[in-house]
C-alpha cells in the first residue's frame, strides 16, 4: 500500500476497497502514515465524499480501533444524545441529568470545541474541579450511583476517531457528511446503547447550513445505527441564531443550571424537552414523544433534575455554589455593554460570527494544544424579532482584558443587526424528525 496512491485515487473520486481504506487507516494508527498524508486524505474525502461501503469501513475501523464499553450494572435503558454542534448549545448539560431523573442511564461521551462551535467538555471543565478525564471504572461507578456521567473520549474508545477529530479541526475538513457521521457513530456504537437521539443543527451557525445537507447527515447516521440494531432518531433543529442567550463556557453552564431549575431561555427549555421526549421514546419508557416531553417538563419544574445535576457534579469532583447567582463559576473581570445605534427590530444575530468571535478572546482554540479561558464570552440582551430603541443594550461582552472587550464589541456590532423590519423568517426551533424503518 502506497499512501499517496490511495490519496490520489480518492482525490480523483474513486471508491477505495475495504482493504485499501482499512489499510490506510490502520497505517495511520501505527505511524506508517503521517499527519500530513492523513490531512490530504481528509481533504480528498471532504471534496469527493465516501460511498456506503467506504463509510461502513470507516465506522468499523474507528469502532474496532479501541474498546467497546461494558454495560455495567446500572439499571435502566442506556440512552444518549449527540449534537452535531452549534453556538450556545448547552443542551447536553441539561439533558444528561434530566434523562437520568426520567429513568434512563446516560453514558454521555462528549467532545471539545471544534471550529466555531463550543465543546461540552470545555463547558463542564469551567465548573471548578469538574473532571472529565476519569477512568472507565469510575465512569461506570458514577453511572450506577447517579444514572449519568459525562466524560471525554478516553484512550480506550475509538482512538482513531480521536486523532482524526483533532486533525479535522485544524485542516478545515470539519463539515463533511461522511466524516461527521463516522466520528459520531463510532463513539456512540462504543457506548453499548439501547437508544440514541441525534440533534442535527441547521443554519448559518451549524457545520451544515443547508437543510438538504443536514437531512442527508441525519439519514446517514440513522442508517449506520439502524444497520447495527440501534434505535436511532435524528431531530433537525435551528442554528440560524444562537441557542439561548449565552455564548462562552462558564456563561453557558450558568444558563444550563438555570434551565435545570425550571428557568432559562424558552428556546433552550423547549429543545431540551423535545429531545428528552425522543430519548424516552427510544428507551421504551413512553409511547409517544409528546408524552416524554410532558414528563420532562414536569421533572424540570419540580427541581429533581437540578438535584440530579448536583449529584453528578459532586461525583465528578466539581463544586458549584447553588445559593449564588453565578453558581461559583469563573467570572470575567470586566464587561462592556454594546448598545443599539438605532431603533428598529433585531433582524439577525449571526451565530457563526459569535462562535468565531470568542476565539481571539481566549474562549476557543486555533491549535489543538491551546487552553481555554472559561470566563469570556457574550451574553445577549435581545433576540431576533425584538423591538429596540437607540441606546438599548443588545449584548454584553465578558472579557479578561480591555483588548478582549474591544474585540468582542466589534464582533457584536457586526453580528447583531438592527433594521426597519425583520429579514428572513427565523427557522422553526425543530424543523423535522428523521427515524429509521
Amino acid at each position: 500500500m502506497i499512501p499517496q496512491q490511495l490519496i490520489a485515487r480518492k482525490r480523483d473520486g474513486h471508491v477505495l476497497s475495504r482493504g485499501e481504506l482499512g489499510g490506510l487507516l490502520k497505517g495511520y494508527l501505527k505511524g506508517d502514515v503521517g499527519d500530513d498524508q492523513m490531512a490530504a486524505f481528509l481533504m480528498a474525502v471532504y471534496f469527493t465524499g465516501l460511498d456506503d461501503s467506504e463509510l461502513e469501513t470507516l465506522v468499523e475501523v474507528m469502532l474496532r480501533s479501541g474498546d467497546v464499553l461494558e454495560r455495567g450494572r446500572a439499571p435502566g435503558p442506556r440512552v444518549d444524545k449527540h449534537s452535531t454542534g452549534g453556538v450556545g448549545d448547552k443542551v447536553s448539560i441539561v439533558l444528561a441529568p434530566l434523562a437520568a431523573e426520567m429513568g434512563m442511564v446516560v453514558p454521555m461521551m462528549s467532545g471539545r470545541s471544534l471550529g466555531h462551535t463550543g465543546g461540552t467538555l470545555d463547558k463542564l471543565e469551567s465548573i471548578p474541579g469538574f473532571r472529565t478525564g476519569i477512568s472507565l471504572e469510575r465512569f461506570n461507578a458514577i453511572l450506577e450511583s447517579v444514572g449519568c456521567a459525562m466524560i471525554g473520549q478516553t484512550e480506550e474508545i475509538a482512538p482513531l476517531d480521536r486523532r482524526l477529530y483533532a486533525l479535522r479541526d485544524v485542516t478545515a475538513t470539519v463539515p463533511s457528511i461522511p466524516l461527521i457521521t463516522a466520528s459520531i457513530m463510532s463513539k456512540k456504537l462504543a457506548e453499548s446503547l439501547d437508544g440514541l437521539t441525534l440533534d442535527v443543527k441547521v443554519g448559518s451557525g451549524a457545520f451544515l447550513s443547508r437543510i438538504e445537507d443536514a437531512r442527508s447527515l441525519a439519514r446517514a447516521m440513522v442508517g449506520v445505527g439502524r444497520a447495527r440494531g440501534l434505535a436511532v432518531t435524528a431531530v433537525l433543529s435551528a442554528m440560524d441564531r444562537p441557542l439561548g442567550l449565552s455564548v462562552g463556557n462558564a456563561l453557558e453552564v450558568r444558563e444550563a443550571v438555570a434551565c435545570l431549575a425550571g428557568e432559562g431561555p424558552d428556546d433552550l427549555r423547549d429543545l431540551v424537552r423535545e429531545l428528552a421526549g425522543e430519548m424516552a421514546l427510544s428507551a421504551g419508557l413512553v409511547a409517544t414523544v409528546k408524552e416524554g416531553s410532558r414528563h420532562a417538563a414536569d421533572v424540570l419544574a419540580d427541581g429533581s433534575a437540578l438535584e440530579r445535576f448536583r449529584r453528578l457534579v459532586r461525583a465528578q469532583g466539581g463544586t458549584l455554589r447553588f445559593s449564588r447567582d453565578d453558581y461559583g463559576l469563573p467570572i470575567a473581570p470586566m464587561t462592556r455593554v454594546v448598545a443599539a445605534n438605532r431603533g428598529g427590530v433585531v433582524s439577525r444575530i449571526n451565530p457563526r460570527a459569535l462562535g468565531y468571535g470568542v476565539i481571539p478572546m481566549g474562549g476557543g482554540r486555533t491549535r489543538q494544544d491551546q487552553d481555554i479561558d472559561p470566563r469570556v464570552g457574550f451574553e445577549l440582551c435581545a433576540r431576533v424579532g425584538d423591538q429596540v430603541s437607540r441606546g438599548d443594550p443588545l449584548a454584553v461582552v465578558h472579557g479578561a482584558s480591555p483588548d478582549d472587550l474591544l474585540v468582542g464589541a466589534r464582533v457584536l456590532e457586526d453580528a447583531v443587526e438592527v433594521a426597519d423590519r425583520l429579514g428572513d423568517d427565523p427557522l422553526p426551533l425543530v424543523l423535522e424528525r428523521v427515524a429509521g424503518g
